[in-house]
């Protein structure tokens, strides 16, 4: 949702919860027609040395970290997610990996006390979710992450079509090109990436960035 300038992080986490009590049961049956490329950003992280600890923020229904947990089979992961409807279905989808993989109700404003520390941060299509907060989760992470760990975020980048934007808003998405910028002044990019998506409908982007040495 582009939420209003008065709307206060309290009540956009409310109005998410409600949405996502009614899309949680059908979420992954509706959304790969629009979440392009998470496949491909998990790959090119599974290209790379295995993580000791990898956190997904907005972890929803748990697919990512699922595949994840085959991919790294001696990873430690952790889901944060704002929706009690998501999380239920993420930890009965990863019930068989209950003993290194965690879940957490909790809004990333701020770097989480990890042991080991967390060394790969996720965001796969919550960053554009996040009105207000995404500055601010794009912070923690650049705070929760050491020297030389990875950032990866595939999300959606814009759109010509105001009709497709306002649609997105209406669906809690702001869908206004800001985040690569942000992420590109934040992090060392090692990949970035657009794709169009449906004949340019709209594009979605990859980015996997390191924190830069102090």
């Amino acid at each position: 949702m582009n939420a209003p300038a008065n709307l206060t992080a309290a009540t956009a986490s409310a109005l998410l919860e409600r949405y996502y009590q009614r899309q949680a049961p059908i979420y992954d049956l509706t959304r790969w027609a629009f979440l392009f490329g998470r496949g491909a950003l998990l790959r090119w992280l599974a290209a790379g040395p295995a993580p000791e600890h990898l956190l997904e923020v907005g972890c929803g229904t748990g697919h990512n970290l699922a595949r994840l947990a085959r991919l790294f089979p001696t990873a430690r992961l952790t889901g944060v997610d704002l929706s009690d409807a998501m999380l239920a279905r993420a930890e009965r989808r990863l019930h068989r990996y209950r003993g290194r993989v965690a879940f957490l109700r909790h809004r990333f404003e701020a770097p989480l006390p990890f042991d080991p520390p967390c060394d790969v941060v996720l965001f796969s299509y919550s960053l554009s979710m996040m009105n207000p907060g995404w500055d601010r989760a794009l912070r923690a992470a650049a705070r929760q992450l050491p020297p030389g760990g990875m950032i990866a975020v595939v999300d959606f980048a814009g759109t010509p079509w105001p009709w497709f934007r306002r649609w997105m808003a209406f669906n809690h998405v702001r869908l206004e090109g800001h985040l690569r910028a942000a992420l590109g002044a934040a992090f060392r990019p090692r990949v970035d990436e657009v794709r169009t998506a449906y004949g340019g409908m709209w594009s979605y982007f990859w980015f996997i960035g390191q924190v830069p040495d102090p």
